[in-house]
């Protein structure tokens, strides 16, 4: 198989669009956007780590939503959809808005909605409060397409991370980004679609009153590949990229994969679920055709550091076969009692097993690149 051959690795790149035009590689995840938008709920709230493909699902989901067909030949989803319906949508990114305090995650909020206000002409709306802003917008997007509206809120959680262990500021942090969310609820007969992705699970208490219907879809078995890469996916899609690693290695295909299994897979998300591959490292390995420890080198979180601290917790004490029950995941994350849930949906360790009488999970590092990078990155903290 020749270089040029190849697909390039989508490193960094969040925008299906770009991906598509740009000849990238694309690992397939249409299917799931239509079991999504054709599913019993209008409501979905997505949980995955840091750097795992949540940005560009949403990204997809725009694309699919915004009906540009031409985006998706030869995908799983040209074959099951036949409408592809144009929706007005309103696409909020908060991963912009972490370490700001109340008045600028206020400003970045009326900066995310001006672009769209302009759009549908609301320009008067700007200086009025975000929820207002945002109900107001739904509202005429809906009367002037006449079709109701999409709305994509990624990583929803990333301005309340890194002060969950703050008794001052998330307090009301939480309060702007629970106001920004509020019409939700009432602007249901306008609203097609609604999918929000994030870390925690904040979104179980901030929104408790605002979306009771929200649909989390984080553990539940047919979402469970929605994000990363499958062993399966892994040799259909990237079997040259796979050999060009094992030339550039001097190591046999066969060792090459039982050494990017050791690496970078065993992410479980349900249980039993396929074996899921962090995608980040994988494309990463990939495209450099270097074996390293890509997901940790892209830094470890300052919201980990301080809860390990505050639930007095060492690095080495990490895994060790931790156990919780299913109702822990879906605890709030400022009612934790214990670290597990939050090492879980950030991805250091993982489900290994489940046992149906004790409702009990086992969870464990899922594989080297964690367990040397916990040593590595956070011990020094």
């Amino acid at each position: 198989m020749e270089q040029q051959q190849l697909k390039r690795c989508p490193i960094g790149i969040q925008t299906f669009e770009k991906v598509i035009e740009g000849n990238y590689l694309y690992i397939d995840k249409t299917e799931y956007i239509y079991r999504m938008a054709y599913g019993a709920s209008n409501y979905y709230f997505l949980s995955r780590p840091r750097r795992f493909g949540k940005s560009l699902l949403v990204s997809t989901l725009h694309s699919y939503f915004s009906g540009k067909k031409e985006l998706f030949k030869g995908l799983a989803i040209e074959k099951l959809e036949n409408e592809w319906t144009e929706y007005p949508v309103l696409h909020f990114d908060m991963s912009r808005a972490k370490h700001v305090d109340k008045e600028k995650l206020n400003e970045y909020l009326v900066w995310q909605l001006r672009g769209y206000n302009e759009k549908y002409g609301l320009t008067k709306n700007n200086d009025a409060e975000v929820n207002i802003q945002l109900a107001d917008l739904i509202k005429r997007a809906c009367e002037q397409t006449g079709r109701q509206v999409v709305v994509l809120i990624d990583e929803y959680d990333a301005p309340l991370l890194d002060v969950m262990h703050e008794e001052e500021n998330l307090p009301a942090l939480r309060n702007v980004m629970h106001n920004f969310y509020s019409p939700l609820k009432g602007c249901d007969p306008y609203l097609r679609f609604v999918f929000l992705t994030g870390v925690t699970k904040f979104a179980q208490l901030s929104m408790s009153g605002t979306l009771n219907n929200i649909s989390n879809v984080s553990m539940l078995k047919p979402y469970a590949a929605i994000c990363g890469i499958t062993q399966e996916e892994m040799l259909e899609q990237m079997a040259g990229h796979i050999e060009h690693l094992a030339i550039s290695q001097e190591m046999s295909k066969e060792d090459i994969l039982l050494k990017l299994k050791e690496k970078y897979d065993g992410y479980h998300f349900t249980w039993p679920s396929p074996d899921i591959y962090n995608p980040f490292s994988l494309l990463n390995a990939l495209e450099r055709r270097k074996i390293d420890n890509y997901w940790f080198g892209s830094g470890a979180p300052t919201y980990l550091i301080e809860m390990l601290r505050k639930f007095h917790v060492l690095p080495s004490e990490v895994g060790h076969s931790m156990q919780a029950m299913a109702a822990s995941f879906d605890a709030p994350t400022e009612r934790m009692t214990t670290i597990v849930p939050l090492l879980y949906q950030s991805g250091y360790i993982t489900i290994k097993d489940y046992d149906k009488l004790t409702e009990l999970y086992t969870l464990d590092i899922p594989n080297r690149e964690i367990r040397v990078g916990l040593m590595q990155s956070l011990l020094p903290n």
